[in-house]
C-alpha cells in the first residue's frame, strides 16, 4: 500500500477578512446564516457557529477541532461538509487556486 497521497481536487467557498466593517459583517452573516452564532461567555464549548471576541474583534469560529480565531487577512473557508474554519493567507494561497465562476 502506498504511503503517498494527493489531496482530492475540490471546489470550496472562501472569503477573506479585510478589516473593513461592511466586508467583515457580510462574512459574519454568511457564517451565521449557515450555522448560527454563539455567546463567547458561555461555559460550554460550542460545536458550531461564529461569534466576535470582544477583546480584539477577531472572529471566533467553532470548528471540529474547537474554537479557532480568524483575524484580518485570514480566509474563512466553508468545507465540503458545510463546516467553517479559518485559514491563514499564506497557507490558503499555498493550498488553493481560483476557479472560474460556474465551475462548481
Amino acid at each position: 500500500m502506498s504511503n503517498l497521497y494527493r489531496k482530492r481536487p475540490l471546489i470550496i467557498k472562501a472569503r477573506q477578512l479585510d478589516g473593513s466593517t461592511a466586508n467583515d459583517y457580510d462574512i459574519f452573516l454568511w457564517i451565521e446564516g449557515c450555522v448560527g452564532s454563539f455567546c463567547p461567555f458561555s461555559e460550554e464549548t460550542p460545536t458550531s457557529g461564529v461569534s466576535i471576541d470582544p477583546s480584539d474583534g477577531s472572529f471566533m469560529i467553532a470548528t471540529l477541532e474547537g474554537v479557532m480565531h480568524a483575524r484580518r487577512g485570514d480566509w474563512i473557508i466553508r468545507g465540503v461538509a458545510g463546516e467553517f474554519y479559518p485559514c491563514r493567507d499564506d497557507i490558503f494561497h499555498a493550498t488553493y487556486e481560483p476557479v472560474e465562476d460556474g465551475a462548481a
